[in-house]
């Protein structure tokens, strides 16, 4: 297959990149690099089936030549980035959905979006399952997120219905793993850099709130079964083993070896108390299940923290 991945500088972009590359697919990696970083991919550029285009999808899309699938992965993804880029999150979910189904269609490709667990917001249903329409606050800080990903899934179903267009949703929650940004503000990459810095841990609220954590390796393979079956409504991907914050922040300090401390902050506005999948419709749909447990994604990204940590000091 021929595949255009936006976004596929970034964290799980880049893994998909790879997993398709492995299988003998030519990727086209699309991202203006506002949060993805070359490093991610620079492993490829000397492949003859793989390309990379330095583009804004906010802007209209020329690629050349035929396309099998679209994989809309490009939107800047953490509180921290979203909070720091409301317009650029909001114009790339809306704007550079409208374009990437755009090129979908004109290319008679099949179209996949790249949707998130922030559509349900903080949510009143546990766990969430798909049909679940979600408790968000349109006008909250989250909100350029939240909102932008419901209106992209809108409008995917809508180049289905009035189009035709071959598509597919997945609905991402907690993924963590190799590539995560350092200061990206997920709690998972947080927690590991504080405590292999000897720094206290910060937890916010009373660390009591959850959230289920999917290795990236299951993500991605979640991804590419979704590919296979010919489904258009939303599919939640995710882990369905729940966490406090507090859990993790103790498993990291035990993975690392670390004797920092967890100190607690006030909660961020809007920040959802609980974040649990129900990926029966994964399970039955895809035949597909984390099989990654907490303790050994956490020891497999420690261990990639660590050793960028001693990239750095050489470097330095």
């Amino acid at each position: 297959m021929r595949v255009l991945i936006t976004g596929g500088a970034g964290f799980i972009g880049s893994h998909l990149a790879d997993r398709l590359l492995s299988e003998g697919h030519y990727v086209l990696v699309m991202d203006n690099l506002i949060t993805g970083e070359l490093e991610n991919i620079a492993q490829h550029i000397s492949n003859p089936r793989f390309e990379f285009i330095h583009h804004n999808v906010s802007n209209h899309i020329h690629v050349s030549g035929p396309l099998d699938w679209i994989l809309h992965f490009a939107s800047p993804a953490s509180p921290i980035d979203y909070l720091e880029l409301p317009i650029q999150t909001m114009k790339v979910n809306s704007l550079g959905t409208h374009n990437t189904l755009g090129l979908a269609k004109a290319k008679g490709s099949k179209f996949l979006l790249a949707s998130t667990s922030e559509v349900y917001g903080d949510p009143e249903v546990h766990p969430q399952p798909e049909s679940y329409w979600g408790s968000v606050n349109p006008i909250g800080p989250r909100g350029v997120y939240d909102e932008s990903k419901r209106f992209a899934e809108a409008l995917t179903m809508a180049y289905h219905h009035k189009h035709g267009l071959d598509t597919r949703i997945g609905r991402i929650f907690n993924c963590y793993g190799p590539r995560l940004r350092v200061n990206d503000g997920r709690v998972v990459s947080n927690f590991i850099c504080q405590a292999l810095a000897g720094r206290d841990l910060t937890a916010y609220g009373d660390g009591k709130q959850t959230r289920s954590f999917q290795y990236v390796s299951d993500l991605v393979e979640g991804f590419m079964r979704l590919m296979t079956v010919e489904f258009h409504e939303p599919v939640n991907l995710g882990n369905p083993e729940e966490f406090t914050v507090i859990e993790l922040a103790e498993l990291v300090t035990e993975l690392t070896g670390s004797k920092s401390k967890v100190v607690f902050e006030p909660l961020p506005t809007d920040d959802p108390k609980r974040r649990l999948p129900d990926i029966s419709r994964a399970k039955q749909l895809l035949k597909w299940t984390p099989t990654i447990d907490l303790r050994t994604g956490l020891e497999r990204t420690i261990a990639w923290f660590r050793m960028q940590a001693a990239m750095t000091t050489i470097a330095d």
